[in-house]
């Protein structure tokens, strides 16, 4: 984390904690080579784990009284179910649109949900690893929660570009979402069309940027205050000042640990009623 001739100081705890352990240091800003190997597994790892929780509840569900683990996904599915069937009108797209609004709420949540473990457990433990394998512990970065990282939340939402142009095209034919592109939103006069076409490109990107950085920025946010919570408990002392932070350290801690609960669930709430947004908007005609 730092030289072995002194403890850590506040910058260098958070730089450390804020860096990615990657294949390989970037060569540049946009080095695209480089891959957050910590967020791709604990995003596979949470992936699997949420299609396994779900995959039990069907496999236990019963026609008669339900345990609180069903009752509790049948509560989700079917609030799921109706803000699809609210948004996206097509009942055969919602045949695929709801499970993965779905599946998108429960991946993200369980990711979210990584910001309330201790914030050194994970790499405290990673850095025992390293350090048992005779390399240097300082420099054992792991970060895990993924929605903090910026590659992940813009693959996801790009993913759901990727879903909006393919239903763009399924549903208007090419021909048709063409001459939308073209067309809408001032007119079909052929000198609006390069405005037309320029109008609609601006409103991909902006939707797709601003669908990762939100989900981005709140959970990096989270990230850097549990951070300077986790501070204030590494400066405690026996005096009257040390002890003080201690205690502010864990009713902070704890405070913004429950609020956080909110944040986590809200957070995946919104980014899986955008989905559900788009992908209806990708089948209305203009």
């Amino acid at each position: 984390m730092a030289a072995e001739s002194h403890a850590p100081t506040a910058g260098e705890y958070i730089v450390h904690h804020l860096t990615h352990f990657q294949n390989h240091k970037p060569n540049g800003p946009f080095d695209l080579t480089v891959i957050n190997i910590d967020s791709v597994i604990y995003a596979v790892l949470l992936g699997v784990v949420g299609c396994w929780l779900l995959w039990r509840a069907a496999r236990k569900a019963t026609s008669g009284v339900p345990g609180r683990f069903q009752a509790a996904v049948e509560l989700l599915v079917e609030m799921v179910d109706s803000q699809a069937k609210g948004i996206v009108h097509s009942a055969e797209s919602r045949k695929f649109v709801a499970p993965l609004a779905l599946t998108v709420f429960v991946w993200i949540f369980l990711m979210n949900a990584m910001d309330l473990l201790p914030l050194d457990l994970i790499p405290e433990i990673w850095a025992q690893i390293v350090g048992a394998a005779g390399h240097d512990p300082q420099h054992a970065y792991m970060r895990s929660v993924p929605t903090a990282d910026l590659s992940v939340t813009m693959g996801l939402s790009v993913s759901v570009l990727l879903i909006c142009l393919y239903y763009n095209i399924k549903i208007k034919g090419m021909g048709g979402w063409i001459h939308e592109l073209f067309t809408a939103p001032f007119g079909a006069h052929p000198v609006l069309w390069p405005f037309n076409f320029l109008m609609q490109v601006i409103e991909f990107v902006a939707k797709t940027v601003s669908h990762g950085m939100r989900l981005f920025g709140n959970m990096y946010a989270g990230e850097l205050i549990f951070m300077l919570i986790a501070l204030m408990g590494g400066a405690w002392s026996l005096s009257a000042t040390g002890i003080g932070l201690a205690i502010g350290h864990i009713i902070a801690g704890s405070a913004w640990a429950i609020f956080h609960i909110l944040i986590i669930t809200l957070q995946a709430f919104v980014f899986m009623m955008l989905t559900l947004v788009y992908i209806g908007q990708a089948h209305d005609s203009h």
